[in-house]
């Protein structure tokens, strides 16, 4: 058998990619090993009937925000995809019920800011005017092939019109850590608050380089686009994909697991699958991580220079609540937003991200808690309601618990799970009022289970791998990458692993996609 371009994997940078590849008139086939194609993005009823939980991935601004969604909403839009919104995207809720709600009103922000620390909401309209007036350069940066002649172009035209020294001062403030950027730039303790948890979900902490630059562009983004999520769940988009590609002549297989990608003089020419099947191709696209393409599929060929030291990044924990009610929170206002940190502020969240990546379990984990019966009232019977938790610190390999309370070894087994999800469930307990007697059923992941789930998330990692500027950028997955490049001919390696890194944007999937001219 053969296929024009065969593509390992299926989340969403596969799936932009195959989108617009066979839309280009070039059939894809995909091959899926799990049993259902999307890779993160997945919605099942895992505690009762009727209630429909993201099990992983939730939220789209970053898809609604992105190019592929630019050049395929029209495409999508026809074969059913629709997303649901909140005008209030997220908030902070502190334990001693202080609150700070973003909106998607500027104005209203700024009002509400200043109302909370002097001088505060001015400061907000500076740092989303400053990512709103350097966006055709910054979301270049952060989106765009950083090796070619267009980004070549693009620094030049940017250092004419900063001078050297200019540009010299845009990239060193864009090192800014969050830390900085919040304690230097906002009085109130709570608008701190508010951002400092943010961070964490593009795989930095507080004190991380150039955490500063990415709250600040997860600021701009979430008031101008909000905190959208798919009609009927994130398992929606995969299938509305699916028959995007299938439209254009493409293939979709799933439980199809891949055992080495075939290479002959230097070049990709197919693969090979666990059930002895092989497929010729003119280009291999891996949505993979390093470790599987170097140590699985490409086995028998020399790793790149220093391949060894791909790290991987914190793990997530999921945990998922069916409830008989709505949740009364302890501080009006946060019915409709759609995401709420529990945190007291900049010192908890770098205290319990540090506390995970030294392998230990966070005494006061961060919390995100997503409400997305309240965009989608789809997701549960009439009356009833869904909580979506992520703690995007946790570790991967357990070396202890910080509080001294749950025994541990270095694997997650189902007791450290339970025992950590007790936990998280004390937390939400003194911030909603009402919580035991709504509470019905739950389900945790801890990030061993996630790993079960995808083999992408390393240790639970659902970053591809840790996103410290050694591993970032030009230098994504490796200090030589260049694009999405490998040094075999007609291999290519998209995903969260390569830039422009994690999310749901598919823009390591889009930008390979228009480089094979589609």
């Amino acid at each position: 058998m053969s296929a024009p371009h065969v593509i390992i994997g299926s989340g969403i940078n596969a799936l932009v990619a195959a989108a617009l590849l066979s839309r280009k008139g070039e059939p894809v086939l995909v091959l899926e090993r799990a049993d259902r194609i999307g890779g993160c993005m997945r919605t099942e009823e895992i505690t009762l009937p009727g209630f429909h939980h993201d099990v992983m991935a939730a939220t789209f601004v970053l898809f609604l925000t992105s190019p592929a969604y630019g050049e395929l909403a029209a495409d999508l839009g026809r074969h059913g995809l629709e997303f649901c919104h909140s005008a209030n995207p997220t908030a902070v809720l502190r334990p001693g019920g202080q609150t700070a709600v973003l909106t998607m009103d500027r104005a209203a922000n700024v009002a509400a800011f200043d109302a909370l620390g002097p001088g505060d909401g001015s400061q907000h309209a500076a740092d989303v005017g400053g990512i709103e007036a350097d966006a055709d350069f910054l979301f270049a940066l952060l989106g765009s092939p950083l090796w070619s002649g267009k980004m070549a172009r693009l620094m030049a035209r940017q250092a004419w019109k900063l001078g050297l020294n200019g540009l010299k001062t845009w990239f060193g403030d864009a090192l800014q850590p969050a830390r900085a950027w919040l304690e230097h730039g906002y009085d109130s303790e709570t608008v701190q608050a508010l951002w400092a948890p943010w961070v964490l979900h593009t795989g930095l902490t507080p004190e991380s380089t150039y955490s500063g630059q990415m709250g600040r562009v997860i600021a701009f983004a979430l008031e101008a686009a909000g905190a959208p999520v798919a009609k009927g769940g994130a398992g929606k988009v995969p299938e509305v994909f699916r028959s995007l590609i299938e439209e254009n002549g493409g293939e979709i297989r799933t439980g199809v697991d891949v055992e080495r990608i075939t290479v002959t003089n230097g070049k990709a020419v197919g693969v090979e699958t666990v059930g002895g099947q092989s497929i010729e191709a003119k280009s291999v696209i891996a949505s993979v991580t390093p470790t599987q393409l170097h140590q699985r599929l490409l086995e028998d060929a020399p790793p790149p220079a220093h391949a060894e030291r791909y790290r991987y990044g914190r793990g997530n924990f999921q945990l998922h609540y069916a409830l008989s009610g709505e949740p009364e929170w302890i501080a009006d206002g946060l019915e409709d937003v759609a995401l709420i940190h529990l945190t007291d502020g900049i010192d908890s969240v770098s205290k319990s991200s540090n506390e995970a990546e030294r392998g230990l379990l966070p005494v006061t984990p961060t919390i995100c808690v997503g409400q997305p019966h309240r965009l989608d009232p789809s997701r549960v019977p009439d009356g009833k309601a869904v909580l979506w938790l992520q703690i995007p610190d946790a570790p991967r390999v357990i070396k202890g618990d910080a509080a001294g309370e749950i025994e541990t070894g270095p694997e997650w087994t189902e007791a450290s799970r339970e025992a950590f999800a007790d936990r998280l469930e004390g937390i939400l307990r003194r911030h909603i009022r009402n919580f035991d007697g709504i509470r019905l059923a739950h389900r945790a992941y801890s990030p061993a289970d996630l790993n079960d789930l995808n083999m992408n998330l390393v240790g639970g990692d659902p970053y591809g791998g840790a996103c410290s500027i050694d591993q970032f950028f030009v230098w994504r997955p490796f200090t030589q990458s260049v694009n999405s490049a490998t040094a075999i001919a007609n291999l290519h390696m998209i995903g969260a692993s390569t830039h422009p890194g994690p999310g749901l944007g598919g823009g390591s999937g889009y930008n390979l996609a228009k480089r094979m001219g589609a």
